[in-house]
């Protein structure tokens, strides 16, 4: 029997898209709202003449454990390849590749002693720590000194957690950090045709299955209206017996303004840093095979981490351009955020020479800066507590957000995982009869949509 229901979805990320192609699938009236011209949030692409593929505005790879997202790509028919990049830590002037149990050993900063040490504590959570509830009472950075020892934690890991959460880095709870090292795999998953290649296809085989999606169509406000919701988009309105919004939680708190504390108080008590990266094009390569470099903050870089795509996938897909990743991730009001793509430009180029002393400008075939305001949660002791649930106080409307995978890291294999349990979540309650009316928008007074697909 054919769902009645009309589910609006705000947000055309991964976690959005999962939800309408299940949603669609179960039979029920589904819209997506995208803001941007491209689907896909974080993980979406561009493309530029000459290349084959798109590439990725935020460096994105999978892990051979990420099973959701890995899934649902060979349901859809989309291809994915692993294969194991070199990856390395930066120390002293010099990377060191550091990612088989010999080349750790070969690292000449670390006593034999001190790697064993670190070894065993990284064996402990990854093979006997996994009640991860536990660790989230622990910070980090004083776990991780106190067992791994000063020196060993100060050269491999601090300059992960400082890369990822900057000045936050030293209240980041122990399991963040377990969940990274017990997902993490040496083999790196990518699809056919990148990223914007699995989100095309996502979305298509969602809108085979009757949702629509709007791009450019920006949402202003949800807001209940007796058994339905209206959601008000660019000066025109739609009704929906349910709405899931899938933006930052800050933009949530503003987007339903009648939500009620203290739901409210959860969303905007937490907190996220954002990504500001840089992908230069060059004629040639800039590292010998380096794929990953993590960057300590302490060698005074501009950057935190330098990504060489093309180490990893083929030049040929990009026009034989080589491709390189400078990111970060700061806060919102950081400097980075206001200057203009020249003023990065001649900050981030010169520090390329540390990598390759022959380095010049004219290597340089193209540049592009992307920035995103909301790219990394911040997860303090104790983080579960404050996550707010996907069902929101109002019945009928849910929120699903990258702040919610905990104690995962956000990633596209989780945005997967998340738009299928909101998705089971929204058919059981509607079953059940734990939503508005599902007749009442058909009889209810219409304003006029006026909105193009």
């Amino acid at each position: 029997m054919e769902n009645t229901a009309r589910i609006g979805i705000v947000g055309g990320g991964i976690t959005g898209l999962t939800a309408a192609y299940e949603l669609a699938g179960r039979g029920y009236e589904v819209t997506v709202y995208e803001g941007a011209s491209t689907l896909g949030g974080l993980a979406s692409g561009f493309r530029v003449d000459p290349w084959e593929w798109p590439l990725e505005r935020f460096y994105h790879h999978l892990f051979a454990s990420d099973r959701d997202v890995i899934a649902l790509a060979r349901e859809i028919g989309v291809p994915v390849f692993f294969r194991r990049p070199t990856t390395a830590i930066y120390h002293h002037g010099r990377s060191y590749p550091f990612d088989t149990p010999l080349r750790v050993l070969r690292f000449p900063h670390l006593s034999l002693i001190e790697k064993l040490r670190m070894g065993l504590v990284i064996a402990y959570l990854r093979w006997l720590g996994r009640d991860w509830r536990r660790f989230e009472r622990e910070r980090a950075h004083e776990w991780l000194m106190r067992w791994m020892g000063e020196r060993a934690y100060r050269t491999v890991w601090e300059p992960l957690l400082v890369g990822k959460f900057g000045d936050e880095y030293q209240d980041i709870n122990l399991a963040w950090f377990w969940a990274r090292v017990f997902k993490r795999s040496p083999a790196l998953g990518y699809f056919e045709g990148g990223f914007q290649a699995f989100i095309d296809r996502l979305a298509d085989r969602a809108s085979e299955r009757g949702a629509l999606i709007r791009r450019s169509t920006s949402v202003k406000q949800v807001q209940p209206a007796g058994d339905v919701f209206e959601v008000v988009a660019q000066g025109a309105q739609e009704r929906f017996n349910v709405v899931i919004s899938t933006v930052s939680p800050r933009r949530m708190a503003e987007m339903v303004p009648v939500l009620p504390e203290p739901y409210r108080g959860k969303l905007t008590s937490l907190r996220s840093l954002g990504a500001v990266v840089m992908t230069v094009a060059l004629d040639r390569p800039l590292t010998e095979g380096l794929y990953w470099i993590n960057l300590p903050k302490q060698e005074g870089l501009p950057f935190l981490a330098l990504v060489e795509h093309t180490n990893y996938i083929e030049p040929s897909h990009y026009g034989g351009q080589h491709l390189v990743y400078l990111g970060d991730y700061l806060p919102p009001e950081h400097r980075y955020f206001q200057m203009s793509q020249d003023e990065l430009v001649d900050l981030f180029l010169p520090a390329l020479e540390r990598f390759n002393p022959a380095f010049d400008r004219s290597w340089v075939q193209g540049v592009w800066l992307h920035r995103a305001a909301y790219a990394q949660p911040i997860v303090p002791v104790r983080y579960s507590e404050r996550i707010p649930p996907i069902a929101t106080p109002i019945p009928g409307l849910y929120f699903a957000s990258m702040s919610q995978v905990y104690p995962w890291d956000r990633g596209i294999n989780y945005a997967v995982r998340l738009g299928r349990d909101v998705a089971r979540m929204i058919d059981e309650d509607i079953r059940m009869g734990r939503v508005r009316d599902i007749d009442a928008w058909r009889t209810a007074p219409r304003p006029p949509v006026g909105m193009a697909p």
